[in-house]
């Protein structure tokens, strides 16, 4: 089931990188691109289907803020500006995320994945071929989360471990880790991650996945075992 949105903004150049990153999301519809808070409106009420706003703060006669505060039953939000003061505000109506431009296309599909994750817990269907963009040498791996076995925090790098290969990327352990669903990785020590569905065994301190030993840190056993106790229910 896709999800369908909406771009509310007045910048033509905001309006092209947004539909272009729109466009490279599989699992995203767009339904239009609104130049003004009124336009939009006038949108929703004829789409009441749609899930997702990607909303300009500073608009001209209504700001982004103001309009999505007015909406009865509004959709989930990812605000968007060049004003860093906004974001407190933002958060205070429950955004999914505040993009700050110029933002890239991994933090864009950050900030979609927390949409993916908040439809999850909400009890929404989520097909199984979801999927992660990791930067690794340049290029943007497109990763399914099925076949993602662990994360390794490793050095200044972090190591993807797929089913038959690993990709190094220089992305944070913790920025990864906030983009995967939280219904099928959980962390079991400070250094890794585990996709619970590839999990073979779990003798003592040590969980096996394929081949590989993956630690279970002290800090982490509680969580974890209270993971396994809510996977079984």
């Amino acid at each position: 089931m896709k999800i369908k949105c909406l771009i509310i903004d007045d910048e033509p150049s905001s309006q092209a990188v947004l539909k272009k990153f729109v466009g490279d999301v599989e699992f995203l519809e767009l339904v239009k691109v609104c130049n003004n808070a009124v336009d939009a409106l006038h949108v929703l009420k004829q789409n009441q289907d749609i899930d997702l706003l990607f909303l300009d703060v500073n608009m001209p006669k209504i700001s982004g803020l103001t309009f999505y505060k007015s909406l009865q039953n509004p959709p989930e939000v990812i605000f968007t500006t060049a004003y860093p003061q906004y974001a407190v505000d933002g958060f205070e109506v429950n955004a999914i995320d505040y993009l700050l431009k110029p933002f890239s296309f991994e933090r864009f599909f950050t900030a979609v994945n927390k949409v993916v994750e908040k439809r999850f817990n909400n009890g929404n269907q989520i097909d199984d071929d979801w999927y992660i963009f990791i930067k690794s040498n340049k290029t943007l791996h497109k990763i399914n989360f099925e076949n993602i076995l662990f994360i390794e925090a490793y050095g200044d790098y972090v190591k993807v471990h797929l089913i038959n290969e690993f990709i190094l990327t220089n992305a944070t352990f913790t920025s990864i880790l906030e983009s995967l669903p939280e219904h099928i990785f959980v962390r079991t020590h400070k250094s890794f991650a585990i996709n619970f569905k590839h999990l073979n065994s779990i003798s003592g301190n040590l969980i096996t996945i394929k081949n590989y030993k993956i630690p279970i840190g002290q800090k982490y056993k509680s969580e974890f075992l209270t993971f396994i106790n809510n996977t079984k229910t």
